[in-house]
């Protein structure tokens, strides 16, 4: 009896062991794969008014509305806080818009441009044409799933990736630099590749530039026309290097300098053949060999610094961005400029590239604008120009509700001059339908703008991290970006000039998962290294749905947190 009872003691001893070393190993696994706290400096509660807001905004505009599922953007976006409380507003209000557009589908998820469903777009009523701006943009959202299934999409047996220019590497590659996810775009390597090649077949010519029709730009009824276009030789140039640097990141060393060497050749012709000496600008190139340019300044011909692509010099192109006879417009830059004897010619259509202003644009613009105020060389233009541009397109964003209110919106294309969004106004007078097209349109970029222009968090694929804000010195005393999702790790980046905001000090401090990093004294660049050993295996688990990325919902829980999926929409849209 007593070896019996010994023998139940140890049997029962060995259980608890081993209960409790169970016990610990999840509790380990856990903390290895969970991060800090999404926020360590603002409170999500205290902008919740504004998504409020937006949702009654929502039912008074359009006499109907969803309902406003908060822990969806409590789970997913990075919080701010500034002085200028009207881009506080936009800034959430385009996270507001963007959700609607998160739609899962048999495909996985997908983002699509218009809320309902347009005749011109693909499977699930995606188009490529903005592709890359909603890239650009999911990116910042904690749940990687909805931008890595998106991008999956394009390169799978539905996606149509060329049915509209669209920057695809390039923007897969700008992913990476933000989740530093290498499977995934290694992954997709051999996709890329593929579309490249097929470009290639299709749209290059023997002399080794890109055509394109203006419309299949997406930017129909242009001053400039179709032909050899600043846009698509830019995409494809930005195309080329990122899949240099995939291969290179996949040891695949030939197919990286072979990539590379296209992408030399490519910036060589924009450079020789794009760029009009007598305009200083680039300019499309008309394809008939008739002409050597088309001879008028587009707002297109900003794109190649989008890919860092110009020489030094050519820089003087941007004092066309605030000349009255240039671009200049108070509620947006003209996609043309205005002294073109083509400058809004005359169309019955309501989609217009001659002249109005167009978010999508503009958004190109501003990221262009961001690299050109990298290079320390330029004096054209400084952070002001870009706080101004910013600040015109954040005041275009609004329209006049039926009881006479002004509040955000987003539409398709809008004049430069009052505001009024042109699309809009021309499909009303003709009772076409579908009723409010455009709204919410999601055919642009603002996040995105804010993060990476505006805060200047400047994307690396190394642990080295350049932070240069474009704040002009001495207009703001604070700001702060809190719950930002970057190489496994969760940022902050604050401004206090008084120590009196947050309480964290004076100056400019950067935080990853709640530990400073980073401090200057001054509103100044700065350069933090990040703590190693977490970027791949936090980004893959991530992806993969496994980990809570602060407070992202884990793998145990539906993408859509609260509410599920119906009509095939994320938060019930």
């Amino acid at each position: 009896m007593t070896r019996s009872r010994a023998s139940v003691v140890i049997l029962l001893g060995c259980v608890a062991v081993v209960l409790v070393l169970l016990a610990l190993f999840q509790i380990l696994s856990a903390g290895k794969f969970r991060a800090e706290p999404s926020h360590s400096v603002l409170d999500p509660e205290n902008y919740h008014h504004y998504f409020v807001q937006f949702s009654s905004d929502e039912r008074a505009m359009l006499g109907e509305g969803d309902p406003l599922h908060w822990e969806w953007f409590e789970q997913n976006i990075p919080w701010l806080d500034v002085p200028d409380k009207q881009m506080e507003e936009i800034y959430y209000f385009r996270w507001y818009s963007f959700q609607k557009h998160i739609k899962q589908t048999s495909a996985g998820f997908v983002i699509d441009e218009f809320e309902v469903d347009v005749p011109w777009a693909g499977k699930h009523n995606t188009i490529s044409a903005a592709a890359g701006h909603h890239i650009r943009e999911a990116r910042w959202l904690r749940n990687s799933r909805y931008v890595e299934d998106y991008s999956n999409f394009w390169f799978g047996t539905e996606g149509e990736p060329r049915r509209y220019s669209f920057w695809a590497a390039n923007s897969v590659y700008h992913l990476y630099l933000a989740t530093a996810n290498k499977q995934f775009v290694v992954k997709l390597l051999p996709s890329l590749q593929e579309n490249y090649a097929k470009w290639e077949q299709q749209h290059k010519d023997a002399n080794g530039l890109y055509w394109q029709i203006d419309d299949r730009d997406g930017m129909e009824f242009s001053s400039g026309g179709s032909g050899y276009r600043p846009t698509i030789n830019s995409y494809m140039y930005g195309d080329a290097m990122a899949i240099a640097h995939i291969a290179e990141m996949a040891g695949q060393a030939e197919a990286a300098a072979e990539y590379k060497a296209k992408a030399d050749r490519i910036r060589h012709l924009i450079e020789t053949h794009l760029w009009n000496a007598n305009d200083d600008f680039y300019e499309t190139v008309p394809r008939d060999g008739q002409a050597t340019s088309s001879g008028v300044r587009e707002l297109a011909g900003f794109v190649p610094w989008y890919f860092d692509i110009p020489s030094l010099g050519h820089d003087i192109a941007w004092k066309q961005l605030f000349d009255p006879k240039g671009f200049a417009g108070p509620f947006g830059p003209t996609t043309a400029e205005r002294r073109s004897p083509r400058f809004n010619f005359k169309s019955p259509h309501e989609c217009l590239w001659n002249g109005p202003s167009w978010p999508f644009a503009t958004t190109q613009t501003l990221v262009a604008l961001a690299n050109l105020l990298d290079d320390k060389e330029q004096s054209v233009l400084s952070p002001r120009e870009y706080f101004q541009l910013l600040n015109t397109y954040t005041q275009s964003q609004h329209i006049r509700t039926p009881d006479g209110r002004v509040i955000p919106w987003i539409d398709e294309n809008l004049d430069p001059d009052t505001g009024e969004w042109i699309a809009r106004n021309i499909l009303i007078s003709k009772n076409q339908p579908p009723s409010n097209r455009g709204r919410y349109y999601n055919h642009s970029g603002y996040a995105d703008l804010i993060i990476t222009g505006l805060i200047g968090l400047r994307p690396s694929a190394t642990n080295d991290l350049v932070i240069r804000p474009l704040v002009p010195a001495g207009k703001w005393d604070y700001f702060a970006l809190d719950g930002l999702p970057y190489h496994g790790h969760s940022l902050t980046v604050i401004y206090d000039r008084t120590g009196e905001r947050y309480q964290r000090g004076t100056g400019l401090t950067v935080l990853s998962d709640g530990r400073v990093i980073g401090h200057n004294d001054s509103l100044s660049t700065i350069t933090v290294v990040l703590p190693d050993g977490r970027e791949n295996e936090q980004a893959q688990a991530i992806s993969s749905g496994h980990v809570t990325s602060g407070r992202v919902a884990t793998g145990t829980r539906e993408p859509c947190p609260g509410t599920g999926i119906r009509d095939g929409k994320c938060g019930g849209d």
